[in-house]
């Protein structure tokens, strides 16, 4: 059978100003490490031999109907602007339109260098790429919209970085690669035509209900909200909330130095690079609403009054707070039972998560064995703690209907907890991907009760605790 992809390209037809045409680096000696074959049936493609696949997915062969290119954006990056970014290290092969009516954007990260790639080599090595395979297809198990993953691939060759790494390549998929750093681009130049250009595109693509900048706005905030309190309701730390990693559709992009938490603290930060805590698990609902001041900006020269664009947009973004602590309420709300929380139960919700940043709580097994009506108490350090907190919200659950079942469907079982994914990626450098596999098997179903997978819910010991994760760049 020979691998099929039924290409419709869209993006390939928008102005050459847009992109860099570009083809992938042949690699030395290719092999596929993964294939994900139930998405691939969701995206209508025909799997080839094992050997045919990791040719393309390498980029070694171009798949018939493929217009490779790298897309050009801007951002900015931890507060300071870049006017030109861009794929400096992912070529987009091309889109696919899916069995649900979707179009679908099938990209090859670490493909080598394009014009993007500011003296870069345009690699990856073989753990951020497993990490990124692992960490976005756990978010979509988890039902929190995010890029996917196709395939992994191996290189054979080695690419240098502090030492020299096994080189690898992603194959993601994602509703599209357009970022608020995409429109930046366009603005940051005055190329009015450009900016017009796409935000029809993006419009007719993310959001066709959206008739002018304002509803194009204030239909990005919404779905930006919606992620980014599920980021919240699950321990998700971003770690590198940029402009350009801020996906126009409200998908979960570019995982780099992504991280769960495990202890629950609000200030968290694991990214070697977030020297300021500018991305902390609780900065991140701060930095969306910064975020989409800067799309904001970027599109009032599309409005022809630009002084009441300014006004009108200033107001959607300062409504963003409330929006935000609305969302809140409700996801925490389902994680402790309530159906339908308000903002009277907010005091009974932040209760708990102070006794659990005082008492060292772990995030993710605390609220799994409130769900499952195990001893939740065992996670605090002082179990007193709890029991002064667990009579209230007792109280609470009088009046719902079928507080459990809400619960076990909101609060998972199983994360990508760091130590493991660490773990998992020592033994792939090493030859062996069992871990890799085992991990993307259980993950791929968190809110199940798997006995015999117990160990991934634990905790890291002292010594297995990882601090810092990297973006891998």
């Amino acid at each position: 059978m020979t691998l099929t992809l039924a290409f419709d390209n869209s993006f390939a037809t928008l102005p050459p100003r847009f992109y860099a045409r570009v083809l992938p680096t042949p690699v030395a000696a290719p092999q596929l490490i993964a294939f994900n074959t139930p998405l691939a049936a969701e995206l209508g493609i025909t799997p080839g031999s094992t050997e045919e696949m990791a040719q393309v997915f390498a980029g070694n062969t171009i798949p018939q109907g493929a217009a490779p290119l790298a897309q050009a954006y801007a951002g900015h990056q931890f507060g300071g602007f870049s006017p030109q970014l861009g794929d400096g290290r992912a070529i987009l092969l091309g889109e696919v339109i899916d069995r649900h009516g979707h179009r679908r954007d099938i990209q090859l990260k670490g493909s080598g260098p394009t014009p993007f790639s500011r003296r870069g080599d345009g690699r990856a090595w073989l753990g951020p790429v497993l990490r990124e395979y692992v960490m976005s297809e756990a978010m979509y198990a988890l039902g929190i919209p995010t890029t996917r993953a196709l395939a992994a691939v191996s290189t054979g060759e080695r690419i240098q970085r502090e030492r020299g790494l096994p080189g690898a390549i992603l194959t993601r998929v994602a509703s599209s690669h357009l970022r608020v750093g995409t429109f930046q681009y366009f603005a940051a130049r005055q190329d009015l035509d450009g900016l017009q250009t796409l935000f029809e595109y993006a419009r007719t693509r993310h959001y066709p209900q959206a008739e002018t900048p304002l509803d194009f706005l204030q239909s990005v905030i919404n779905r930006q909200i919606k992620l980014v309190v599920q980021w919240l309701s699950i321990g998700f730390i971003h770690g590198v909330m940029n402009t350009d990693n801020t996906s126009i559709s409200g998908e979960t992009i570019d995982y780099g130095p992504a991280a769960y938490m495990d202890t629950y603290h609000p200030v968290t930060v694991y990214s070697s690079i977030d020297q300021h805590g500018r991305y902390a698990y609780d900065n991140q609902a701060n930095v969306l609403a910064w975020n989409m001041a800067q799309l904001a900006t970027a599109l009032v020269p599309l409005m022809p009054n630009s002084d009441e664009a300014i006004k009108r947009f200033t107001t959607a973004i300062h409504g963003m707070a409330d929006q935000l602590k609305s969302e809140w309420i409700a996801a925490f709300g389902r994680k402790i039972g309530l159906a339908n929380a308000t903002a009277a139960d907010e005091a009974l919700l932040n209760a708990l998560l102070n006794t659990m940043t005082q008492q060292q709580a772990d995030f993710t097994n605390t609220f799994r064995k409130l769900a499952t009506g195990a001893a939740a108490r065992d996670q605090f350090t002082d179990p007193a703690a709890f029991d002064s907190w667990e009579p209230q919200w007792r109280a609470r659950l009088a009046t719902e209907p079928d507080p459990h079942r809400l619960m076990c469907a909101t609060n998972p079982a199983f994360i990508p907890r760091n130590h493991r994914v660490e773990q998992m990626i020592q033994a792939a450098e090493a030859g062996d991907y069992a871990p890799f596999h085992r991990l993307n098997a259980v993950l791929s179903r968190p809110y199940d009760d798997q006995p015999e997978a117990e160990d991934l819910t634990r905790p890291p010991l002292p010594s297995e605790a990882v601090t810092q994760t990297f973006c891998g760049t």
